[in-house]
C-alpha cells in the first residue's frame, strides 16, 4: 500500500480522493484549528498536526510515497521587492523541502486558476522547476531570478545526478470529470525520474454539450427528474445559438461524452432545509438573508454551481446560494455545499455555517481528486 503525507490539507478533500484510492494517510499537517477539528472528526486524532509547516519535522516519517495538498502562493510582483520563496506568504518552498526530505514516489499539488496568468509566468516556471529538481535549493544570497536561470541551464543540459521528478500540470475543470460545479484549479503532479513511469492526465468524462443536448434536444433532463419540461423557460439566446451548433454537429447522434451534473442532479433530492435544528441532517439547516443584485445572481438549479468560494456570501457571482427557476435564491446548506464539492455524505465538517462555507470553499472537490488520484496510484503500483 502506498504511504501519504497531506500538507495544506484544509477540510480534506484531497485526502478524502487520496483514500478511495487506496492511499494510507500517515499524517495531516495544517495550521488552521478549526480545519484541524474537521480532520480529527473523520480521520484519526494522532494523525493530524496542527502544525506551521515551517517548523514541521519531516524526517520523523519514513517510506512515504505521496505527497499531497494545496500550498498556498500569493501573487508575485516583479515590480516587488524580488523576495520570490522568501515571500512569508509564498508556500511552495516548504512544499519543495518536503519533497526534498522524504523522497516520495510522486506528488499532486492544487492551485488556483490565478497562478497561470501572464503577469505571473516567470515565477510559476520557477515554481515548476524548483518542484522538478528540488535539490538544487536556492543559495542564501541569490535572487531567485538568479536561482531560476541555473536551473533553466540544469534542465536544458538535461544531465544531474541530483533527485529529480518529471512534472506535469493541467488547468482542469472539475465539471468536466461528474462534479456538480465549474471549477477551474491548476492541478501540478509530479513522479520520480528514477522510477521510469509514464502517466498523463486522465481525459474529462463529461461535457456541457451533453448536458444541452440532454435538455433541449432529447429532453431526457427531465424526464429524469420527473418534472414538467422546463426547456422552453430556459431557453436564452446564448443556449438557442449553443443548441441549433450542437444538432447540426452530432445530428441523430448523442455527443460523445456523459452530460455535466447539475445542482438539481447533486442535491434536489434532498427535503428544502428548516430554520432551526435539522432531524435529518444536523448540517442542512436553511440560512437566511440571501439577496440578488448584480454580480450576485446565485447557481441556477439545472446547470452546475459556480465555484464554491471559501467566503460566506461567496461574492462574486453568489456562487454559495442557488437561483430556482422562479427566480428565488437561498443560500447553500453546508450539507448542499459540501455534496456540490462531492464529500461524502457521513463526511463531517465542523464550525458554524460561514466557518464550514470556507472550508468547503477552500477544498479540491473529493471526486476529481479521486480521479486523478486512482490513475495516478494505478500507474504507481504498475
Amino acid at each position: 500500500m502506498l504511504n501519504s503525507i497531506e500538507i495544506f490539507s484544509g477540510a480534506g478533500g484531497l485526502a478524502k480522493g487520496l483514500e478511495l484510492s487506496g492511499v494510507n494517510h500517515k499524517a495531516f499537517v495544517e495550521l488552521n484549528s478549526q480545519a484541524c477539528k474537521t480532520l480529527r472528526e473523520n480521520y484519526a486524532k494522532e494523525l493530524v498536526h496542527e502544525s506551521d509547516i515551517e517548523i514541521f519535522n519531516f524526517q520523523d516519517f519514513k517510506n512515504i510515497s505521496i505527497i499531497a495538498g494545496g500550498p498556498p502562493c500569493q501573487p508575485f510582483s516583479l515590480g516587488g521587492n524580488h523576495k520570490g520563496n522568501l515571500d512569508k506568504r509564498d508556500m511552495f518552498p516548504y512544499a519543495i523541502k518536503a519533497i526534498q526530505e522524504l523522497t516520495p514516489k510522486a506528488f499532486i499539488f492544487e492551485n488556483v486558476k490565478g497562478l497561470l496568468r501572464k503577469s505571473f509566468a516567470s515565477y510559476f516556471n520557477y515554481i515548476i522547476l524548483q518542484l522538478s529538481y528540488p535539490e538544487m535549493t536556492k543559495r542564501p544570497d541569490e535572487k531567485w531570478l538568479d536561482h531560476l536561470k541555473r536551473l533553466e541551464k540544469i534542465h536544458t543540459a538535461g544531465v544531474t545526478n541530483s533527485l529529480r521528478y518529471n512534472v506535469v500540470y493541467r488547468l482542469v475543470n472539475a465539471a468536466d470529470y461528474g462534479v456538480p460545479q465549474k471549477r477551474e484549479r491548476v492541478i501540478i503532479v509530479g513522479i520520480r525520474n528514477d522510477l521510469n513511469l509514464s502517466w498523463s492526465f486522465p481525459q474529462p468524462t463529461h461535457s456541457e454539450e451533453s448536458l444541452l443536448w440532454s435538455q433541449f434536444v432529447t429532453k431526457e433532463y427531465w424526464d429524469r427528474h420527473n418534472i414538467k419540461d422546463m426547456s422552453n423557460s430556459s431557453l436564452t439566446a446564448g443556449i438557442l445559438q449553443k443548441t441549433k451548433k450542437l444538432k447540426q454537429k452530432y445530428s441523430l447522434f448523442t455527443p460523445p461524452r456523459k452530460p455535466w451534473r447539475t445542482v438539481r442532479d447533486c442535491i434536489g433530492s434532498l427535503s428544502a432545509p428548516r430554520e432551526g435544528e435539522s432531524k435529518e441532517y444536523s448540517d442542512h439547516i436553511f440560512r437566511p438573508g440571501a439577496k440578488v443584485y448584480p454580480g450576485h445572481t446565485g447557481s441556477p438549479l439545472d446547470l452546475p454551481s459556480k465555484t464554491i468560494k471559501a467566503g460566506g456570501h461567496g461574492v462574486p457571482g453568489g456562487e454559495n446560494m442557488m437561483c430556482f427557476p422562479n427566480g428565488k435564491v437561498r443560500y447553500y446548506t453546508t450539507l448542499e455545499a459540501k455534496l456540490i464539492q462531492t464529500f461524502p455524505l457521513d463526511y463531517k465538517i465542523t464550525g458554524v455555517w460561514s466557518e464550514a462555507m470556507r472550508q468547503i470553499g477552500n477544498a479540491v472537490p473529493v471526486m476529481l481528486a479521486n480521479i486523478i488520484s486512482k490513475s495516478l496510484v494505478k500507474e504507481l503500483n504498475s
